[in-house]
């Protein structure tokens, strides 16, 4: 089974990568319903961090970004979404062979992520070290240019001062010239 396929159905809620209860009931081949039934029954086996349904909010804001389809299309019921524990868990309670293939699948298409999401944590942590010594580069050339200017203003003052001095009417004794 493809990767890609089922990592384009993982999606991020609450903070949590999870599949949607409608998605796996395709991927294992079997009805939303069965799996929901099979779930209610053996709720003790998904606690919160394994599962949980989404708020009506939540669904309104999926169906309106296009994320999931309209609640009619659900039958109107709240999807339940499952973290990669709770799909591993659903293996346990749906015991058919396709369900363990496809969790087997869906498993490795969890860690795939996390692989390709560590290796854009790494290089965006050299992206922002990156920045911090542009920034710092930046700053200093900003520094050296403001003291450069205040340099030439500095100078500018004091050979005015020097004109002035120089075009100053002398006092005491007129030399002949």
């Amino acid at each position: 089974m493809e990767l890609l396929p089922i990592q384009n159905k993982i999606y991020e809620v609450r903070g949590e990568r999870i599949m949607f209860d409608f998605d796996l009931a395709f991927l294992f081949d079997t009805e939303t319903k069965r799996l929901k039934q099979s779930v209610k029954r053996n709720i003790a086996r998904f606690p919160p961090t394994f599962m949980f349904p989404l708020t009506e909010n939540e669904v309104n804001e999926m169906v309106a970004q296009n994320v999931i389809p309209s609640k009619s299309y659900l039958g109107g019921y709240l999807p339940f979404a499952f973290t990669e524990h709770g799909v591993t868990m659903l293996a346990s309670i749906l015991k058919s062979e396709r369900a363990i293939k496809m969790n087997i699948a869906i498993v490795t298409a969890f860690v795939e992520m996390k692989k390709q999401l560590s290796q854009y944590t790494e290089l965006g942590k050299k992206i922002h070290e990156l920045e911090q010594q542009t920034n710092t580069q930046f700053m200093e050339i900003y520094e050296a240019l403001e003291n450069l200017i205040n340099d030439t203003h500095q100078l500018k003052e004091k050979d005015k001062k020097r004109t002035k001095w120089e075009q100053r009417e002398e006092i005491g004794f007129k030399k002949n010239k």
